[in-house]
Protein backbone atom coordinates (compact mmCIF):
# COMPACT_ATOMS: atom_id res chain seq x y z
CA UNK A 1 0.00 0.00 0.00
CA UNK A 2 2.95 2.41 0.85
CA UNK A 3 4.15 1.50 -2.37
CA UNK A 4 1.12 2.24 -4.81
CA UNK A 5 0.74 5.40 -2.34
CA UNK A 6 4.42 6.79 -3.41
CA UNK A 7 3.72 5.34 -7.22
CA UNK A 8 0.74 7.57 -7.27
CA UNK A 9 2.04 10.53 -6.21
CA UNK A 10 5.06 9.99 -8.86
CA UNK A 11 2.26 9.82 -11.51
CA UNK A 12 0.40 13.01 -10.41
CA UNK A 13 3.20 14.82 -9.59
CA UNK A 14 4.96 14.02 -13.66
CA UNK A 15 1.31 14.80 -15.08
CA UNK A 16 1.73 18.04 -13.25
CA UNK A 17 4.83 18.39 -14.89
CA UNK A 18 3.62 17.53 -18.43
CA UNK A 19 0.89 19.63 -18.18
CA UNK A 20 3.08 22.61 -17.28
CA UNK A 21 5.63 22.09 -20.26
CA UNK A 22 2.87 21.67 -22.29
CA UNK A 23 1.46 24.86 -21.47
CA UNK A 24 4.51 27.02 -21.52
CA UNK A 25 5.58 24.94 -25.14
CA UNK A 26 1.88 26.03 -26.75
CA UNK A 27 2.33 29.47 -25.48
CA UNK A 28 5.99 29.49 -27.19
CA UNK A 29 4.38 28.23 -30.41
CA UNK A 30 1.96 30.73 -30.35
CA UNK A 31 3.75 33.02 -30.09
CA UNK A 32 5.95 31.49 -32.70
CA UNK A 33 3.73 31.36 -35.20
CA UNK A 34 2.21 34.92 -34.40
CA UNK A 35 6.15 36.65 -35.54
CA UNK A 36 6.95 33.56 -37.61
CA UNK A 37 3.83 34.91 -40.30
CA UNK A 38 5.06 38.31 -40.12
CA UNK A 39 8.41 37.61 -40.47
CA UNK A 40 8.20 35.17 -43.30
CA UNK A 41 6.52 37.98 -45.41
CA UNK A 42 9.00 40.30 -44.52
CA UNK A 43 11.95 37.91 -45.65
CA UNK A 44 9.93 37.30 -48.32
CA UNK A 45 9.83 41.04 -49.68
CA UNK A 46 13.69 41.40 -48.77
CA UNK A 47 14.29 38.38 -50.97
CA UNK A 48 12.74 39.76 -54.12
CA UNK A 49 14.21 43.36 -53.18
CA UNK A 50 18.02 42.39 -53.58
CA UNK A 51 17.69 41.78 -57.28
CA UNK A 52 16.26 45.67 -57.46
CA UNK A 53 19.06 46.75 -55.24
CA UNK A 54 21.43 44.46 -57.50
CA UNK A 55 20.03 45.87 -60.92
CA UNK A 56 20.72 49.39 -59.82
CA UNK A 57 24.27 48.94 -58.88
CA UNK A 58 25.36 46.88 -61.82
CA UNK A 59 23.73 49.62 -63.80
CA UNK A 60 25.35 52.34 -61.60
CA UNK A 61 28.68 50.91 -62.34
CA UNK A 62 28.17 50.20 -65.54
CA UNK A 63 27.08 53.80 -66.24
CA UNK A 64 29.48 55.82 -64.18
CA UNK A 65 33.14 53.69 -64.98
CA UNK A 66 32.80 55.26 -67.89
CA UNK A 67 32.14 58.73 -67.21
CA UNK A 68 35.65 59.26 -66.14
CA UNK A 69 36.92 61.62 -62.78
CA UNK A 70 34.35 63.91 -61.65
CA UNK A 71 33.61 66.33 -58.56
CA UNK A 72 29.93 66.09 -56.46
CA UNK A 73 28.50 69.16 -55.83
CA UNK A 74 25.79 68.77 -52.75
CA UNK A 75 23.43 71.52 -52.06
CA UNK A 76 19.19 72.47 -51.40
CA UNK A 77 17.15 71.94 -54.45
CA UNK A 78 15.12 74.61 -52.95
CA UNK A 79 17.49 77.32 -54.06
CA UNK A 80 16.48 79.43 -57.07
CA UNK A 81 18.07 80.29 -59.99
CA UNK A 82 19.61 84.17 -59.97
CA UNK A 83 20.36 83.72 -56.18
CA UNK A 84 23.65 84.05 -55.61
CA UNK A 85 24.73 80.80 -53.97
CA UNK A 86 22.86 79.59 -57.71
CA UNK A 87 25.43 81.61 -59.36
CA UNK A 88 28.09 80.86 -57.09
CA UNK A 89 27.25 77.40 -57.94
CA UNK A 90 27.03 77.75 -61.67
CA UNK A 91 30.80 79.44 -61.36
CA UNK A 92 32.55 76.40 -59.20
CA UNK A 93 31.22 73.81 -62.06
CA UNK A 94 32.30 76.12 -64.79
CA UNK A 95 35.94 76.16 -63.12
CA UNK A 96 35.82 72.67 -61.86
CA UNK A 97 35.46 71.48 -65.66
CA UNK A 98 38.03 74.19 -67.12
CA UNK A 99 40.21 72.03 -64.50
CA UNK A 100 39.20 68.34 -66.49
CA UNK A 101 36.80 67.35 -63.85
CA UNK A 102 33.45 66.47 -64.65
CA UNK A 103 30.37 67.32 -62.55
CA UNK A 104 28.19 64.67 -60.64
CA UNK A 105 24.90 66.17 -58.79
CA UNK A 106 21.66 64.47 -57.66
CA UNK A 107 20.19 65.72 -60.28
CA UNK A 108 17.67 67.81 -59.41
CA UNK A 109 16.27 71.23 -59.01
CA UNK A 110 18.27 74.52 -57.02
CA UNK A 111 22.20 73.85 -56.32
CA UNK A 112 22.05 70.83 -58.54
CA UNK A 113 20.30 72.20 -61.35
CA UNK A 114 23.50 74.99 -60.97
CA UNK A 115 26.13 72.43 -60.63
CA UNK A 116 24.99 70.47 -64.20
CA UNK A 117 24.71 73.88 -65.64
CA UNK A 118 27.71 75.29 -65.08
CA UNK A 119 29.54 72.02 -66.37
CA UNK A 120 27.11 72.25 -69.17
CA UNK A 121 28.00 75.60 -69.97
CA UNK A 122 31.78 74.93 -70.15
CA UNK A 123 31.06 71.80 -72.37
CA UNK A 124 32.38 69.38 -69.49
CA UNK A 125 30.68 65.89 -68.28
CA UNK A 126 27.67 66.61 -66.59
CA UNK A 127 26.11 63.63 -64.90
CA UNK A 128 22.65 63.43 -62.63
CA UNK A 129 21.68 60.65 -60.07
CA UNK A 130 18.10 61.08 -59.81
CA UNK A 131 15.76 59.41 -57.11
CA UNK A 132 12.38 59.30 -57.03
CA UNK A 133 10.69 61.42 -54.21
CA UNK A 134 7.59 62.42 -53.63
CA UNK A 135 8.39 66.49 -53.90
CA UNK A 136 11.21 68.48 -55.18
CA UNK A 137 13.18 65.58 -57.32
CA UNK A 138 12.57 66.25 -61.00
CA UNK A 139 15.16 66.28 -64.10
CA UNK A 140 17.01 69.01 -64.37
CA UNK A 141 17.63 69.85 -68.23
CA UNK A 142 21.42 70.50 -67.73
CA UNK A 143 22.43 66.61 -67.38
CA UNK A 144 23.84 64.99 -70.29
CA UNK A 145 21.45 62.59 -71.78
CA UNK A 146 23.56 59.69 -71.68
CA UNK A 147 24.22 60.33 -67.71
CA UNK A 148 21.01 60.58 -66.24
CA UNK A 149 20.80 57.70 -63.90
CA UNK A 150 17.37 57.22 -61.84
CA UNK A 151 18.23 55.37 -58.29
CA UNK A 152 14.75 53.85 -56.12
CA UNK A 153 16.96 53.50 -52.85
CA UNK A 154 19.03 56.02 -51.29
CA UNK A 155 21.97 53.84 -50.66
CA UNK A 156 22.57 53.02 -53.84
CA UNK A 157 22.93 56.55 -55.04
CA UNK A 158 25.38 57.29 -52.45
CA UNK A 159 27.62 54.39 -53.38
CA UNK A 160 27.99 56.26 -56.39
CA UNK A 161 28.80 59.61 -55.39
CA UNK A 162 31.60 58.43 -53.08
CA UNK A 163 33.08 55.89 -55.33
CA UNK A 164 33.64 58.18 -58.96
CA UNK A 165 33.98 61.46 -57.12
CA UNK A 166 37.36 62.51 -56.41
CA UNK A 167 36.33 66.09 -54.31
CA UNK A 168 32.71 67.00 -52.44
CA UNK A 169 31.39 70.56 -52.71
CA UNK A 170 28.67 70.80 -50.13
CA UNK A 171 27.05 74.32 -50.95
CA UNK A 172 23.79 75.56 -48.85
CA UNK A 173 21.53 72.38 -48.36
CA UNK A 174 18.86 70.59 -45.49
CA UNK A 175 18.64 67.39 -44.30
CA UNK A 176 20.12 65.37 -47.39
CA UNK A 177 23.08 67.63 -48.01
CA UNK A 178 24.05 67.52 -44.09
CA UNK A 179 23.62 63.65 -44.62
CA UNK A 180 25.62 63.21 -47.54
CA UNK A 181 28.60 65.70 -45.95
CA UNK A 182 28.59 64.10 -43.26
CA UNK A 183 28.90 59.98 -44.55
CA UNK A 184 31.44 61.54 -46.89
CA UNK A 185 33.59 62.83 -43.49
CA UNK A 186 32.57 59.69 -41.73
CA UNK A 187 34.00 57.21 -44.83
CA UNK A 188 37.47 59.27 -44.90
CA UNK A 189 38.03 59.75 -41.12
CA UNK A 190 37.19 55.71 -40.56
CA UNK A 191 39.62 55.42 -43.65
CA UNK A 192 37.08 53.59 -45.75
CA UNK A 193 38.32 55.39 -48.61
CA UNK A 194 41.06 57.88 -49.64
CA UNK A 195 41.64 61.13 -48.35
CA UNK A 196 39.95 63.56 -50.92
CA UNK A 197 38.77 67.19 -50.77
CA UNK A 198 35.48 68.16 -48.87
CA UNK A 199 34.75 71.85 -49.43
CA UNK A 200 32.30 73.77 -47.63
CA UNK A 201 31.04 76.87 -49.60
CA UNK A 202 29.18 79.81 -47.63
CA UNK A 203 30.91 81.12 -44.19
CA UNK A 204 27.25 82.65 -43.89
CA UNK A 205 25.71 79.28 -43.77
CA UNK A 206 28.23 76.74 -42.82
CA UNK A 207 30.08 78.80 -39.83
CA UNK A 208 27.84 77.98 -36.97
CA UNK A 209 27.74 74.32 -37.61
CA UNK A 210 31.50 74.38 -37.98
CA UNK A 211 31.38 76.33 -34.45
CA UNK A 212 29.43 73.53 -32.99
CA UNK A 213 31.71 71.00 -34.41
CA UNK A 214 34.26 73.09 -32.51
CA UNK A 215 32.68 73.70 -29.25
CA UNK A 216 30.57 70.30 -28.69
CA UNK A 217 31.96 67.84 -30.51
CA UNK A 218 35.80 68.35 -29.88
CA UNK A 219 36.13 70.68 -27.06
CA UNK A 220 33.48 69.49 -24.85
CA UNK A 221 32.81 66.21 -25.66
CA UNK A 222 35.63 65.27 -26.88
CA UNK A 223 33.50 63.05 -29.54
CA UNK A 224 36.24 63.95 -32.35
CA UNK A 225 39.87 64.38 -32.64
CA UNK A 226 41.67 67.34 -33.43
CA UNK A 227 43.20 66.28 -36.41
CA UNK A 228 39.45 65.60 -38.28
CA UNK A 229 38.62 69.47 -38.74
CA UNK A 230 41.55 69.09 -41.27
CA UNK A 231 38.78 66.61 -42.99
CA UNK A 232 37.30 69.48 -44.49
CA UNK A 233 37.90 73.40 -45.33
CA UNK A 234 35.63 75.82 -45.39
CA UNK A 235 35.75 78.62 -48.44
CA UNK A 236 33.60 81.35 -49.95
CA UNK A 237 34.51 82.08 -53.67
CA UNK A 238 35.02 79.75 -56.95
CA UNK A 239 38.59 80.38 -56.45
CA UNK A 240 39.17 78.91 -53.09
CA UNK A 241 37.50 75.81 -54.03
CA UNK A 242 39.93 75.37 -57.16
CA UNK A 243 42.81 75.95 -55.16
CA UNK A 244 41.86 73.15 -52.76
CA UNK A 245 41.51 70.87 -54.87
CA UNK A 246 44.32 72.31 -57.24
CA UNK A 247 46.20 71.86 -54.10
CA UNK A 248 45.21 68.21 -53.25
CA UNK A 249 46.06 67.13 -56.77
CA UNK A 250 49.11 68.71 -58.38
CA UNK A 251 51.37 66.41 -56.37
CA UNK A 252 49.89 63.40 -54.72
CA UNK A 253 47.50 61.82 -55.57
CA UNK A 254 46.71 59.41 -58.90
CA UNK A 255 42.89 59.82 -60.37
CA UNK A 256 41.21 56.48 -59.27
CA UNK A 257 37.45 55.74 -58.24
CA UNK A 258 37.33 56.09 -54.27
CA UNK A 259 37.79 52.07 -53.70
Amino acid sequence: MIIKIGEDKEIQRNKTEINTTFYYSLLTFNSMKKHSKVWNETKTHDAWSIFKIMGEFVHGYEQMSSIGPCVCIFGSARIKPETPYYELTVRIAQKIVDEGFGIITGGGPGIMEAGNKGAHLNKGVSAGLNIDLPFEQTNNSYIDHDKNIKFNYFFARKVMFVKYSKAFVAMPGGFGTLDELFETLTLVQTYKIDKIPIILVGTDYWSGLVDWIKKILLEKFNNISAEDLDLFHLVDTEDEVIKVIEDFYNNKQQLKPNF
